[in-house]
């Protein structure tokens, strides 16, 4: 199965979420944009324990930190869709999007338009914070509009009891997980976490 890591916005917990479902499910990883440094793909290859794990290059590696479309014009490249073809794996794998899903690609494809390219179910990042309601709801409709599939909603950071209530109803997602405000990420942080999603996935 190909899970399509995607978020409200940028710096939202995608990466966190993405080293978490790799650990759970001893997946595979890719990122197939990066924008800068540091390279996600590290990142998520230093929190995981497991021994399975294969970690992908990316498709496009651009060196500018911003949206895909600018950084790619930046290094004189043009991101297409059919040159992002999904590494040939024998588990799960974890693909981790740039920014949230309407972030250009070029001037005809945005995010969201790598999810069906790639068969992949969407697992959606809520990070909670004055206007994360609008930009969820708003989120779950650009989804909704393209009939994508959606696995289920995590919510990152500080938590809000009503805002993710108001969420969960609108959207009819369902919550996998909750991941807390945490001092450090580190790799017993993604492990404990790792095994509350386990209980919980189906």
């Amino acid at each position: 199965m190909n899970y399509f890591v995607t978020a409200i916005g940028t710096d939202s917990g995608k990466t966190l979420v993405s080293a978490i479902l790799t650990e759970m499910l001893h997946a595979d990883y890719w990122k197939p944009i990066q924008s800068g440094e540091p390279r996600d793909t590290e990142t998520v290859r230093s929190l995981v324990t497991n021994a399975q794990s294969q970690f992908y290059r990316e498709a496009f590696l651009l060196k500018t930190p911003a949206s895909p479309h600018a950084a790619a014009h930046i290094d004189g490249v043009e991101i297409t869709i059919d040159h992002i073809i999904p590494p040939v794996s024998n588990r799960d794998l974890i693909i981790e999007g740039a920014g949230g899903v309407m972030v250009p690609l070029n001037d005809q494809d945005v995010i969201l338009d790598l999810v069906p390219h790639l068969n992949a179910e969407i697992v959606l990042v809520s990070n909670l914070y004055l206007g994360s309601i609008n930009h969820t709801l708003l989120t779950a409709e650009a989804i909704k509009s393209r009939g994508y599939r959606v696995k289920g909603i995590i919510f990152n950071g500080p938590g809000n009891e009503e805002s993710e209530r108001i969420i969960l109803l609108r959207t009819g997602y369902r919550q996998l997980l909750k991941v807390e405000q945490e001092s450090e990420v580190n790799k017993d942080i993604v492990k404990k976490y790792a095994e509350k999603l386990s209980a919980c996935w189906d």
